[in-house]
């Protein structure tokens, strides 16, 4: 059962007030620059950070089922696509940053992507009557707010992941413990400024 529920959802009007921006580092739509809503909290993964975790996931990603929790900016599942993911779910509770999401995936004319507006916990607690499953996902949430680890075991638990399925973390790099299910495998982690992040394989 696929889970593209919104995809002819038409955006409200975009407004390019108090925005920032993104650039996409490889693939089809490398150097796009898209725009994305200054808000508290939303920190788009860093250029360097990126590119190393695209490089982690090269051999992951072309083909491979998305899903971007706390999508914010959307510069991981854009990124995704632009390097031939099959398909991306973007979720994240803010109706403006949903907008935004919208606009750029018409902007870019993709058509194999879809936006949710909910919230994440909530979005995975129902989904353990869903077949659809994901190759790929990526959890970036607001930092210091004590998700992740919550989050990692509703991914697990609800039958969200495909097996072999890659999961990428980031987190704030004063985070000491950070609990996974004990079926992921650390494939990559690294730090780069304030941020830790990792790579998990679940088995």
């Amino acid at each position: 059962m696929s889970p593209r529920r919104n995809r002819n959802s038409k955006p409200a009007p975009h407004n390019r007030a108090n925005e920032s921006f993104v650039r996409i580092i490889g693939g089809d739509w490398r150097s796009r620059k898209l725009s994305f809503p200054e808000s508290e909290g939303l920190r788009p993964t860093p250029d360097r950070v990126r590119e190393t975790l695209f490089n982690w996931l090269q051999a992951y990603t072309p083909a491979a089922k998305c899903l971007d929790l706390f999508s914010g900016s959307g510069a991981l599942a854009f990124e995704a696509l632009s390097r031939g993911a099959a398909h991306a779910t973007l979720i994240d509770a803010s109706r403006l940053v949903c907008n935004s999401l919208k606009h750029n995936l018409q902007e870019l004319k993709a058509q194999n992507a879809e936006v949710l507006e909910t919230d994440a916990t909530q979005w995975l607690l129902q989904q353990a009557s869903s077949e659809f499953r994901y190759d790929l996902v990526f959890l970036d949430p607001p930092f210091n707010k004590d998700l992740v680890s919550g989050i990692c075991q509703l991914l697990e638990e609800n039958q969200v992941l495909a097996d072999g399925s890659m999961i990428y973390i980031e987190t704030e790099r004063s985070l000491s413990t950070l609990l996974v299910p004990d079926n992921w495998q650390l494939y990559r982690d690294k730090q780069a400024g304030d941020v830790s992040y990792r790579l998990y394989k679940r088995n």
